[in-house]
């Protein structure tokens, strides 16, 4: 296996599913349901990449997301925006149009709570299920098995598609109705962005007090300031080692959605408006495919 690790599934009912988008997400995560005894027909804008997954996975591919969802109990898909998203499910070619009644259409993308809500009307007229459900974990999460799924839908639809998740998820969970996953994500980058302006700063701070800021990480990641982005983000920062993880061109997609929801509910987010305009930075500097951690070249 190049790019999806080994890891222990839980038992449950194979079924016969398609994965729409095999970027660096979709890739492994479509790679754990047919490592775990799904049955899988994949989909991707770029059709050599399909054909990639099917020789290392097995499965099928289809030319259109049409044709990868005919027959599947559930279609998954993991794009790359709203605009990406109606592509692949809507339309005469869309995951909608192949579906069987009952099947349940479940999104992984960060998209907007607004197109999660459109998806489940447009899925419910047709007799089909869309459950909402971006993801927390980044690449390697995705390669381990290991990601946070945060759910929005059903719970009948959340029901029949948890068991198959899991294969490439180690936390499956319903948060409420359509659009509550993505708002969860939302929650979630707003904590992200925060954290690593914070954990930019000490870094910075610590190398200018001429500390050895490697021990420093060391010792406060033992205490109350320690937290995955400093676990995982903090010594690559010290190398100023960027070429990996989640982009900044990605991060400023999901704080837009983040922006644009406060916008309507009327939330105040000073701090993730002023991160954002960093990462605007970071994109100037030609930081567009860095990591986020890149904050703390604004710094130096």
């Amino acid at each position: 296996m190049t790019s999806t690790h080994l890891k222990t599934y839980e038992a449950a009912t194979p079924r016969k599913v398609a994965f729409l988008g095999l970027g660096v997400m979709g890739y492994p995560m479509a790679g754990h349901l047919a490592l775990a005894g799904h049955q899988v027909t994949v989909y991707n804008r770029s059709a050599a990449k399909a054909q990639a997954w099917v020789a290392e996975f097995k499965g099928a591919s289809a030319a259109t997301p049409r044709e990868a969802a005919i027959g599947a109990e559930i279609v998954f898909c993991c794009v790359g925006n709203d605009a990406d998203l109606r592509f692949v499910t809507l339309g005469a070619d869309g995951a909608l149009a192949g579906m069987q009644s009952g099947a349940v259409l479940v999104d992984h993308t960060t998209a907007s709570a607004d197109v999660a809500r459109e998806l489940h009307g447009a899925a419910k007229n047709l007799g089909l299920h869309f459950v909402d459900a971006p993801v927390s974990g980044g690449q390697a999460g995705a390669q381990n098995g290991a990601l946070t799924v945060m759910c929005g839908g059903d719970a009948s639809a959340f029901d029949v598609v948890k068991p198959a998740g899991l294969a490439f998820s180690k936390a499956f969970t319903l948060m409420g109705g359509s659009g509550a996953g993505q708002l969860t994500k939302m929650v979630n980058q707003i904590c992200i962005a925060g954290l690593l302006q914070g954990l930019s700063e000490a870094v910075a701070f610590g190398q200018k007090a001429g500390l050895d800021v490697n021990q420093v990480l060391d010792v406060i990641g033992k205490g109350a300031a320690q937290s995955w982005q400093l676990d995982n983000r903090g010594k690559t920062m010290v190398a100023d080692q960027f070429d990996f993880g989640f982009a900044v061109d990605w991060m400023r997609k999901d704080l837009g959605l983040v922006l644009d929801e406060a916008k309507r509910n009327g939330a105040r987010l000073p701090v993730t408006a002023l991160v954002d305009q960093f990462y605007a930075d970071v994109q100037a500097m030609g930081g567009r495919r860095w990591d986020t951690s890149s904050l703390i070249k604004r710094l130096k």
